[in-house]
């Protein structure tokens, strides 16, 4: 098979090595440190070790090795351990050979030889192994010809992909998200049983299904991704509020876009720009609104009146459906899909300045977020008329700095504090507080008065009047 004894230049593979002889245990390093080595990829900062026999035993026998003994995770149900080595990350486990039930991807897992091991492994090319024995130092084992299918940019499975997905159905996900990450392609057969066995993702945890997705997302170029979850029906699953997108309608000669291929160009867009992952979930979520807004009006045509905030609307039962975070991560992609559109209404001369104020107020520290996320969604392949859009959201930046140095709306705070109301007035907490600094907020911000706490104050007793706090 070949010596690949130059990728066992880690101290860490000679100690494992050692250890594993002097338990008279076959030994070998798997997966993607062997993948990523034969690709010259940056390798990831985690290792993965197969042994014929116990994989905990070899793992405290490791541990040994160290003066400053490192913590061992023992998971005895799964045979596995597990052990971080200045800053490594260090997987034992026992080769073993697997069985499924249908309701389930956990199979029943017994003790198995590497043949075994290596014909549960999810693609060919990550199938590989090198050997850390003494006596077949930097043996590389490669049943599959997973080395050719690297030559080859192909992803496959070792064995009939019909049964290595219905086993584990989250591998069609992982196929799809390894052939955006590497920029391959999927054997004809295995994306066919993709396609097949798409359905079956239904048995998998959202969670897991999530940090694929997010994984496929953080991608350089998450299109092709996207589209093989498209082609292969695994998006119908698991987000059909995109699926929804796809498509042309036309009445009376007026088409309107097709709002998926639209959405993935977004998504590239922003990615060339951004490694955000939640802007990225916000360019994917900024047009799912539109199926439910299409409106045909004569004369002007096709609209989508309103899609910002539908969408807006849509994304907390989506993000609960997947599992995704519904925190702050949330309301930002919501923010970033309800504003969507705004900057594009701000590159007329004759917008306000009040207008401006108020887009600075309500994006805050995501202002330059949402400006890439408006430069993102200009797909016209029109080259002037691109050229003319990115000018104009030029000259909107320019806006928001020369408001912002003035008025410093950004983070506002309001220049009146509730407490220096209430003493003021000598009041306790009430509804009128709120009134007083709304009222403050609106004057600033329509630009009656400046951002300043003299101005604030003559506000305040001015409000107070009207409320009849004072004579």
């Amino acid at each position: 098979m070949g010596s690949y004894v130059d990728f066992l230049d880690k101290p860490i593979f000679k100690i494992v090595g050692e250890s594993a002889d002097r338990l008279g245990m076959e030994c070998y390093v798997v997966g993607g440190y062997v993948r990523d080595r034969l690709m010259n990829r940056p390798v990831k900062m985690d290792l993965d070790f197969i042994t014929i026999g116990s994989g905990i035993a070899l793992a405290k026998e490791v541990r040994k090795n160290f003066k400053n003994k490192p913590k061992l995770n023992v998971f005895k149900s799964f045979g596995t351990a597990h052990m971080n080595v200045l800053g490594v990350d260090l997987e034992f486990v026992g080769a073993r050979k697997e069985s499924y039930n249908r309701s389930s991807r956990n199979p029943t897992v017994e003790n198995g030889t590497l043949e075994d091991d290596q014909n549960r492994r999810d693609f060919t090319i990550n199938a590989m192994a090198i050997c850390l024995n003494k006596t077949r130092w930097g043996e590389l084992i490669d049943p599959f010809n997973g080395k050719k299918d690297l030559e080859n940019k192909n992803i496959q499975t070792p064995l009939n992909p019909n049964q290595t997905f219905d086993d584990d159905p989250l591998r069609m996900m992982r196929g799809i998200r390894f052939a955006a990450e590497l920029d391959f392609r999927i054997e004809a057969g295995t994306l066919k049983s993709i396609r097949d066995y798409s359905t079956r993702i239904d048995i998998v945890a959202p969670e897991r299904i999530v940090q694929e997705l997010n994984k496929l997302m953080s991608v350089e170029k998450p299109s092709y991704g996207l589209g093989l979850l498209f082609t292969s029906g695994l998006m119908n699953e698991i987000l059909p509020e995109i699926c929804a997108l796809r498509g042309v309608e036309e009445i009376e000669g007026h088409l309107h876009k097709d709002n998926f291929y639209h959405t993935l160009e977004v998504v590239d867009n922003v990615s060339m720009t951004s490694e955000n992952l939640w802007l990225r979930w916000a360019a994917l979520l900024h047009d799912i609104g539109k199926p439910k807004t299409k409106k045909f009006i004569k004369p002007q045509g096709w609209t989508f009146r309103g899609h910002e905030f539908v969408g807006s609307k849509m994304i907390p039962k989506l993000f609960k459906r997947l599992h995704l975070p519904r925190d702050g991560r949330m309301k930002y992609v919501q923010k970033m899909v309800m504003m969507s559109s705004r900057p594009a209404s701000l590159v007329d001369d004759s917008v306000t300045d009040s207008a401006v104020r108020r887009l600075l107020f309500d994006a805050g520290d995501d202002v330059e977020d949402l400006m890439l996320l408006c430069e993102a969604d200009l797909t016209t392949k029109n080259e002037k008329k691109k050229r003319r859009y990115l000018n104009n959201f030029k000259e909107v930046r320019l806006k928001f700095k020369e408001v912002e140095e003035r008025d410093q709306i950004r983070n506002f705070q309001p220049p009146v504090s509730g407490e220096e109301i209430m003493e003021q007035f000598g009041i306790g907490p009430s509804p009128v507080i709120g009134e007083i600094k709304e009222a403050i907020k609106e004057a600033i911000l329509e630009g009656q008065i400046p951002n300043e706490k003299e101005a604030a104050k003559i506000k305040m007793e001015e409000v107070a009047k009207q409320l009849g706090l004072i004579q």
